[in-house]
């Protein structure tokens, strides 16, 4: 195959707590991350909070035109629920106007919006009532979910509800990398529960919606699980981890159900969150169209160094293992394995019903990008363009044998904040220049990327160290 499908979206992704900034103006009330930096700001990377990102609230225009720019048909964002619903119950007209501006920009452009849900960014007054552990929460969620569907659902066909339901889990339950940066497992599984269970209830909010002609999703972090060798220990233990961090919530996106050693596992060790009559039928009943996947590096374990039942946390059933042979991003300590891609698509295939997916993230972050300046004061960021081409080389090849792939979405568009680590790793096709007005510079990877999408296939990489391009 030399060209990708027809109408393959071509695009990047982003969220609005990383993107929009204006943080706390025309009625959008804080966030965690908002609040969070408020009482601790020591921990955020240069002392930089979640207002100062990269100003898209006042330059969505400017971005479009880049977008534009480069060829790209579609976009995935996300909606911020402190802005569209300050309190939780009160529409604001402010954030109503700027998203149907925003989104309408991208459609007049020739952009598709694909449009998520939540993105880490839990509202204050939410949090304050605990958060994604109270069962309140997922009504909370499915009204919002309803009121997006209403506002924007004439303008947007894509909708996510989640983006990686277990990075806010893992992050906030399991470690200190989000709020409320709590260790408790048994926590963590209700909070799982309930991510899961307020997925649900959104989907059928859509599907009940005035708009209901689109399709709705979910955005899985999908990394291939690799064990450290073939003994059966090791085996056993990639088994657990695919379960835990896979399994858990592709079974119920998809099939609607939780894997039942899943279940099994977490009743003998006294695990099991708390559920209500009928929320196995909430869960059978609203499955998704199709799936959003993110790809940064793939999952290695092993054996535990103790296996123990019943167990009290994931180390109880695998520990990580570091394979020798990788190859690395050391600005991200990230591994770099395209194979990775292909095998995600083939799981797909063949243990899904071939569901129709797309890749919603897939991207290499670098510090210090301005060191690789050329002649015409571009990012000469030839490391991005050999990373996308190597990993659409594999992603080229799954479709190739069937799978259903209908798009490619880098992580990012243009540089943007990322949580506690702010400007430190730039993801971007453009560079955002803080220094000068949040202005938009386009790297070597825009013009490179612009050329593959309007030929639909894959270019030779630009030589290296080349300023002819």
């Amino acid at each position: 195959m030399d060209t990708f499908p027809q109408n393959f979206l071509w695009g990047a992704a982003a969220s609005a707590p990383q993107t929009e900034g204006a943080a706390l103006v025309d009625g959008k009330s804080p966030s965690t991350w908002d609040k969070w930096f408020e009482i601790e700001p020591e921990l955020f990377y240069n002392g930089t909070g979640p207002e100062n990102t990269s100003n898209t609230y006042y330059q969505y225009k400017e971005d479009v035109a880049c977008m534009k720019a480069m060829n790209l048909n579609s976009y995935r964002t996300s909606i911020a629920w402190t802005r569209l619903l300050p309190d939780g119950k009160t529409l604001n007209p402010q954030a109503v106007d700027f998203y149907r501006a925003y989104f309408q920009e991208m459609l007049d452009n020739g952009i598709e919006p694909i449009i998520n849900l939540f993105h880490f960014d839990m509202p204050w007054w939410l949090m304050e009532k605990g958060g994604w552990e109270v069962r309140e929460s997922v009504d909370h969620f499915a009204f919002y979910a309803k009121t997006a569907f209403e506002a924007f659902g004439d303008l947007v066909k894509k909708w996510a509800t989640f983006n990686e339901s277990l990075v806010h889990i893992e992050c906030g339950y399991m470690g200190d990398a989000h709020w409320p940066k709590v260790h408790d497992f048994k926590r963590a599984i209700q909070v799982a529960y309930h991510t899961l269970l307020a997925h649900a209830k959104a989907v059928k909010e859509y599907r009940r919606s005035s708009f209901n002609d689109g399709q709705i999703s979910i955005i899985l972090n999908l990394a291939p699980v690799y064990s450290k060798s073939e003994e059966a220990e090791d085996v056993a233990a990639a088994k657990w981890a695919d379960l835990f961090y896979i399994r858990s919530f592709l079974d119920c996106a998809v099939r609607g159900t939780f894997p039942e050693e899943l279940v099994e596992v977490l009743r003998e060790s006294d695990l099991l969150p708390k559920t209500e009559t009928g929320d196995k039928e909430i869960f059978a009943e609203n499955t998704v169209d199709f799936i959003g996947c993110n790809y940064y590096q793939p999952l290695r374990v092993q054996a535990p160094q103790e296996k123990k039942r019943p167990i009290t946390g994931l180390r109880d059933l695998f520990r990580g293992y570091d394979w020798p042979e990788k190859r690395i991003n050391p600005h991200r300590g990230w591994e770099i394995y395209p194979r990775g891609i292909y095998d995600i698509a083939m799981r797909l295939k063949n243990s899904y019903s071939n569901i129709p997916w797309y890749i919603s993230e897939n991207g290499i972050g670098v510090s210090q990008e301005e060191r690789f300046n050329n002649k015409e004061n571009m990012i000469d960021d030839n490391y991005r363009i050999d990373f996308l081409f190597e990993h659409l080389t594999q992603l080229q090849q799954a479709i190739s044998e069937g799978s259903p792939c209908f798009g490619y979405h880098m992580w990012t568009f243009a540089d943007c904040w990322s949580w506690l680590n702010a400007y430190k790793n730039r993801y971007g096709f453009y560079r955002v220049d803080l220094d000068n007005g949040y202005k938009r510079l386009p790297k070597q990877s825009s013009l490179w990327m612009a050329q593959v999408i309007a030929e639909n296939r894959l270019v030779e990489p630009f030589a290296q160290n080349s300023s002819s391009h």
